[in-house]
């Protein structure tokens, strides 16, 4: 999956190897340990010869602005929002970054969304007889 991706990432962007080469090693002053990147190196990233380091992998998200799970291929198919509303994530919406009382007061209203909704389910349910409540419930 990763080659897959850096290829329709690099062209994109319309580059070609050395130009993502070339773009890379603009960040090596960030990563002063790591050698310079070149064209066929990266050729090989693509068809799956070589892989990149960490170090390289976390220039190539920084580049083009992914995440590491987004590079490697990593999906998603459930996302728990409890867990993203409680994390330091920084979540945005529209544009604009949303606070921490942003986030807490459009949760509260997610949660709020859906005890009403499994409110009118039951009573739904208890009108057509599926479910019997005791009748100081109803």
């Amino acid at each position: 999956m990763f080659p897959e991706r850096l290829r329709a990432l690099r062209q994109g962007r319309g580059l070609s190897l050395p130009e993502l080469a070339d773009a890379l090693n603009q960040s090596l002053t960030d990563y002063p340990r790591e050698r310079a990147n070149t064209g066929p190196q990266i050729g090989s990233w693509e068809r799956g010869v070589n892989a990149p380091s960490y170090i390289e992998m976390m220039k190539l998200a920084d580049y083009f602005d992914v995440s590491l799970d987004f590079l490697t291929g990593r999906e998603y198919t459930e996302i728990e929002l409890d867990d993203l509303f409680v994390s330091t994530a920084k979540l945005n919406f529209d544009g604009h970054q949303l606070s921490s009382k942003d986030k807490m007061a459009i949760y509260g209203m997610i949660k709020g969304y859906l005890h009403g909704k499994q409110l009118e389910t039951n009573h739904e349910k208890v009108q057509s007889g599926e479910l019997t409540l005791p009748l100081d419930k109803i």
